[in-house]
C-alpha cells in the first residue's frame, strides 16, 4: 500500500517520506510526524492504517537533515539513540524540520484538505505545525512531550486541535496537561489511563483500550474537519 518519495523543502533540502495511497479515491490527505525512533516499521503500519481509512496518507523523514535512513527499535539503546537526534533536529536554526513538515502538508494537499498526527516528539511537532504552518485543517497531537508547558504551551492553534495523553506518563506531567485544558478550551483534550506511548503495539507500555477509542476519536475528527 506504501510507497518511498522525496519531497523538498523551501530552502531546496530534499528528503524522503513514506506515502501511503488509499484504495480509492481519497477522503483528503494525513501528514503523519514518526516518533524519536524515525519512519520505522510501526509508523509505516500507522501510515497504512489511516490509508486504508481512505486517506492519502505522507509520513517524512524528520531526522533527515541530522542523519538519513533512521528507522529505529524500541530498547533502550533505541531509546538513547532517538532522544540524541532528536535533539540534533530541535538544535538547528529555524524553521529547522518545520519546513520539511510544510512540504509534506503541499504532498498531502494533492489529496484535499489535509490533517496532521504525530506521536511522542511527532505530536509536539503536530502542535508546532498547528500553530505556524499553513495549509492544514485539523491537527491530532498524542503525547506531545513539552506541548503542555513554557513556550510551547503559550502558542495559539490556528486549526482545530484534538490532543491525546495519558495519565500514567511521566514525560509529561498530568497537572500540565490540566493546565494546558484550562488554558486552550478551544483544544479538545483528552485524557487516558494509560502510559506514553499508549498508542504503540511495539511498545511495553501499549494499551489496547485507549488506543483504540483515541483511534475512533482521531477519525471522527478527520472526518469532521476533512470532509
Amino acid at each position: 500500500m506504501g510507497h518511498p518519495t522525496t519531497l523538498t523543502a523551501a530552502d531546496g533540502f530534499s528528503f524522503p517520506a513514506y506515502v501511503a495511497e488509499p484504495a480509492g479515491s481519497p477522503k483528503g490527505g494525513i501528514v503523519l510526524l514518526q516518533e524519536i525512533f524515525g519512519v520505522n516499521s510501526h509508523i509505516r503500519a500507522v501510515a497504512d492504517s489511516y490509508a486504508a481509512e481512505g486517506y492519502r496518507v505522507v509520513a517524512p523523514a524528520t531526522f533527515h537533515r541530522v542523519r538519513p535512513d533512521v528507522a529505529l527499535g524500541y530498547t533502550e539503546a533505541d531509546m538513547g539513540e532517538g532522544m540524541g537526534l532528536k535533539t540534533a533536529v530541535e538544535a538547528l536554526p529555524a524553521p529547522g524540520v518545520l519546513q520539511d513538515i510544510q512540504a509534506a502538508i503541499v504532498e498531502a494537499a494533492k489529496a484535499g484538505k489535509v490533517g496532521i498526527v504525530g506521536y511522542c516528539w511527532g505530536g509536539l511537532l503536530t502542535w508546532r505545525s498547528a500553530c505556524t504552518l499553513t495549509g492544514l485543517s485539523a491537527a491530532v497531537p498524542y503525547y506531545g512531550g513539552g506541548m503542555t508547558a513554557g513556550g510551547e504551551a503559550v502558542r495559539q492553534p490556528q486549526v482545530p486541535v484534538l490532543a491525546h495523553f495519558g495519565d500514567q506518563d511521566h514525560w509529561i506531567p498530568l497537572e500540565t496537561v490540566e493546565s494546558f485544558r484550562q488554558a486552550k478550551p478551544q483544544v479538545e483534550v483528552h485524557v487516558y489511563a494509560a502510559n506514553h506511548g499508549f498508542n504503540c503495539d511495539q511498545r511495553k507500555s501499549y494499551n489496547e483500550a485507549a488506543a483504540q477509542l483515541a483511534r475512533q476519536r482521531t477519525l471522527a475528527f478527520f472526518k469532521q474537519h476533512l470532509a
